[in-house]
């Protein structure tokens, strides 16, 4: 759809450093970022999955007013071998410069059993380890859970004083609500407009309008009618029209009120 509105979208979870924009795209990440943004995305939270390609995820926030970073371990990146603590260390250096560094959040972290269902001790520990630095360092996080629902509610209940953001939500209505209950923000992806999508229309519909946020998740997750293709932050607009029509706002309703939310939880001035 063409979108004709003077709202600018927050897209709260996005990933411009993997390689498939270079390989797909021509003129790969920044090519594309030049032509989305300002308009119709104005702001992107680039999330990192490991404190090596970090570096990258701040450097391509450095050249994009409206571009902010997170810097976490993946549970999808972890290896056996890896040192929690000093993996913690690399991490603790980018946030030494947070402010310089526009880093708002830390992420993407949590838990995977989908993918990796035979670390989750390794996996609970880096998870733990990171909210604790969220904590540390008053940010936020963007939590990943991937069948892991239970777990990863649990870990947010030790962990009361940390807040931030479930992306591309996959879990119960029940769980959102406890989440939204502590403070939480849920995140909707192009998942919220598959034909098949069952209960994530459900937990849209289901909490307050106050805690919901969108998302590409680029470049996964396209949504509806490019599904299967390479996503970006500006097909976010097709997320947006049907989160409206959930929720009763029209389009450019809907992008406003999420941009919101985006900006009271990272911390970030609309402009």
């Amino acid at each position: 759809m063409e979108y004709s509105g003077t709202a600018r979208l927050f897209d709260v979870h996005a990933h411009y450093t993997d390689p498939r924009f270079a390989a797909e795209y021509p003129g790969g990440a920044d090519a594309l970022l030049a032509r989305i943004m300002p308009e119709p995305a104005g702001y992107i939270i680039n999330v990192a999955t490991n404190p090596d390609n970090a570096k990258e995820v701040i450097g391509q926030a450095g050249r994009y007013p409206g571009m902010y970073a997170a810097v976490g371990i993946h549970p999808g990146d972890l290896r056996p071998d890896m040192s929690l603590e000093a993996e913690l260390e690399k991490l603790r250096q980018l946030l030494e410069r947070a402010r310089e560094h526009k880093i708002v959040a830390i992420g993407e972290i949590g838990l995977d059993y989908y993918w990796r269902p035979g670390d989750r001790e390794l996996q609970l520990s880096f998870f733990e380890a990171q909210m604790e630095l969220a904590a540390e360092y008053s940010l936020p996080v963007q939590v990943h859970n991937r069948q892991a629902h239970g777990d990863c509610l649990r870990v947010v209940r030790r962990h009361p004083g940390v807040r931030g953001v479930f992306h591309s939500f996959s879990g119960s209505p029940e769980m959102a609500a406890e989440l939204v209950e502590r403070g939480w923000y849920i995140s909707f992806s192009g998942v919220l407009t598959f034909k098949n999508a069952r209960r994530v229309p459900k937990v849209a519909r289901s909490i307050l309008t106050d805690r919901i946020l969108l998302e590409s998740d680029c470049p996964y997750l396209a949504p509806h009618p490019h599904r299967g293709r390479l996503n970006h932050s500006g097909l976010m607009v097709h997320t947006a029209e049907e989160l409206g029509r959930l929720i009763g706002l029209e389009t450019e309703g809907a992008i406003r009120k999420t941009a919101g939310n985006a900006a009271r939880l990272f911390g970030i001035s609309l402009v």
